[in-house]
């Protein structure tokens, strides 16, 4: 086995100087956006690990993809009835982190999560592949089943259902959208002393802080 103590990178990619930095949260996260697309070294750059607490009070995260950004923050799909839909429901609010290696730089984003309007779901769902849209129907997300061919035999259901037909987004599923009142902005530098600068709302006002690693 590898020792993961002794798995050690140096970062000196880049830096975040205090001058560099856009004056709003947004700009600045998509101007980072915007590179990891870009670069063919980023692999799905609108991945995002998506954190919520249980009715129970137990976190829970998982990878998700995001399919909305703008200054309102940013957005994910899902069932309503998984796993993820039924904390949110529980809690509505979440913590979120894009991370992207080849660059060296995450950006951290927290805040109350609320559903999109249906008419946003809609305009998302038609534009999805029309075996995403089938799988949306078909999967109990997050629920026991019996086996892949058991799955599948949900997903066969589904095309014999619609047929060669449109395929609207189902009642179960939709969008959530993290309001952020919280984003950091993470750039790797040498010795571990990182540059990290965070953009927090109190009353109503953003305020811009750099924050020690």
């Amino acid at each position: 086995m590898t020792d993961p103590a002794a798995l050690r990178r140096r970062y000196a990619r880049g830096h975040l100087d205090d001058e560099a930095v856009a004056d709003a949260w947004f700009p600045q996260l998509l101007a980072w956006f915007d590179e990891a697309v870009a670069d063919p070294a980023v692999v799905e750059a609108n991945a995002v690990q998506w954190a919520t607490v249980s009715p129970e009070g137990r976190p829970a995260v998982r990878t998700v993809l995001i399919k909305g950004l703008d200054e309102r923050g940013i957005v994910v799909y899902s069932n309503y009835e998984s796993a993820k839909g039924r904390d949110l429901a529980a809690h509505p609010y979440a913590a979120a982190v894009l991370v992207w290696h080849a660059h060296e730089r995450q950006v951290r984003l927290t805040g109350d999560v609320e559903q999109v309007s249906r008419a946003e779901t809609e305009a998302y769902f038609a534009s999805r592949p029309r075996e995403s849209q089938l799988g949306a129907w078909a999967s109990p997300q997050s629920q026991v089943v019996e086996s892949r061919a058991a799955l599948d035999a949900l997903v066969e259901q589904a095309e014999a259902q619609f047929a060669a037909g449109p395929i609207p987004a189902p009642p179960h599923w939709g969008g959530y959208r993290l309001v952020p009142d919280a984003v950091e902005f993470w750039q790797g530098r040498p010795g571990r002393v990182h540059d990290r600068i965070r953009f927090r709302l109190t009353d109503g006002t953003w305020l811009r802080e750099r924050l020690a690693p």
